[in-house]
């Protein structure tokens, strides 16, 4: 398993601010599907404690309608140094014979409005979530999911083969 953690080179105004992906070799029929990590929850307490307006930038495209909660969500959802750190050494330990690699970056400062929050899109036919606090051996002090979109990976078999 490659672990890459991208280092930052710039000030980080909040410890919450790394990102996490991995791809697993094989998911549900289809080869090296890309999942993005996420904590599915936080407090109330957190929330309301940022300085949004520090932390929040402008619009990704002025026409386009923004939900300020979403984009706080953005951030809520990211993990601090330390939990990504736990996070890195549980998937060595679970699953690093299924996982091709993992890597970690930071957030862009401030945040831009417009982002969709992970934990706001719907599951369907091609998109779902590993909720990794259901399994067993989850032993990790925070909730998290793993979000998926089958249709942007190949089938584990081709037509051809």
């Amino acid at each position: 398993m490659k672990i890459d953690i991208v280092p930052f080179d710039f000030y980080l105004p909040v410890d919450r601010a790394h990102t996490i992906s991995m791809v697993i070799k094989s998911f549900k029929g289809r080869k090296d599907v890309e999942v993005h990590l996420f904590r599915s929850e936080w407090d109330e307490e957190e929330f309301e404690a940022y300085d949004w307006a520090k932390l929040l930038g402008d619009q990704i495209h002025p026409d386009l309608q923004v939900s300020m909660d979403s984009s706080k969500r953005v951030l809520l959802e990211a993990f601090t140094e330390e939990e990504r750190d736990q996070i890195m050494e549980y998937l060595k330990e679970h699953y690093k014979d299924r996982v091709t690699s993992v890597t970690s970056c930071p957030l862009n400062f401030p945040v831009p409005l417009g982002l969709t929050a992970l934990s706001e899109l719907t599951e369907g036919k091609d998109l779902g979530f590993i909720h990794f606090d259901k399994i067993p051996h989850y032993n990790l002090p925070f909730k998290m999911r793993g979000f998926f979109d089958l249709s942007q990976h190949k089938p584990l078999l081709d037509g051809a083969e």
